[in-house]
């Protein structure tokens, strides 16, 4: 299979991707984004999760996307400089469902990387599709990516999805950065005594047998969540992590 080619001015393509919806890809997506942008990196994000977008609101960005004479597509800037891609912007309004097969679902992501006037980027960050079908192989096949965060949660089918993500990355010979657990705990707001409701993380285990890091266990934060509710996720507090 040939390689995707690389562009000049988009240094490093990072994608964060799991076996299946629902465990926080965007949300870490946005959290890689920031952190690189307030490092001083010039950062775009890629919303490759067509039928499920979610990065426009987050970072309170809408439409008034431009096309030049040669239908090169100009991305949406946030408040602090993030260039984001997303079909929310081709969309008569955010709720509108996607409701398109594969290849045209497929087309987008060519076209988002083709047709999109980037600029020069230290970081392309990949908010990808979840699975591992038409749309995830597309972005691989597609993008040349140089290496994938796997995000996961605490619950019991985690080693069988983390492992299909990952044999995913390893067929198309992109290396694995590593992996992040979502929801991983709860501070309790009046002790702060770490709560499990999704049970005790697994990570540490399936990351061993894996031979891969475990790049960060992240908790559940409501403020956080509201943070990207209200399109404001650039304000989230990174040193709450360290």
């Amino acid at each position: 299979m040939d390689k995707p080619i690389k562009k000049e001015n988009i240094k490093n393509i990072i994608a964060v991707s799991s076996g299946k919806g629902g465990v926080g890809k965007s949300f870490v997506t946005g959290l890689t984004a920031v952190s690189l942008s307030r490092k001083g990196y010039r950062v775009g994000i890629l919303d490759a999760d067509i039928t499920g977008p979610s990065i426009p609101k987050m970072f309170g960005v809408t439409g008034g996307i431009r096309v030049d004479e040669n239908m090169m597509i100009a991305p949406a800037v946030s408040s602090t400089g993030i260039k984001v891609m997303s079909v929310n912007f081709f969309l008569e309004n955010e709720d509108t469902p996607v409701l398109w097969r594969g290849p045209i679902l497929s087309n987008f992501i060519r076209q988002f990387w083709d047709q999109t006037t980037w600029g020069d980027l230290d970081y392309l960050v990949i908010d990808m599709p979840p699975g591992t079908g038409d749309v995830p192989l597309t972005v691989y096949q597609t993008v040349p990516v140089d290496g994938v965060v796997i995000v996961t949660s605490p619950q019991d089918l985690v080693r069988m999805i983390v492992k299909k993500s990952v044999h995913m990355a390893e067929k198309m010979e992109i290396p694995v950065f590593g992996i992040v657990e979502n929801y991983s705990y709860m501070p309790c707001p009046d002790c702060g005594k770490k709560l499990y409701p999704f049970g005790q993380s697994k990570v540490d285990a399936i990351a061993q047998e894996l031979k891969l890091k475990v790049l960060g266990k992240l908790p559940i934060c409501p403020a956080w969540a509201e943070l990207a509710d209200n399109g404001d996720f650039e304000s989230v507090p990174l040193e709450e992590l360290q």
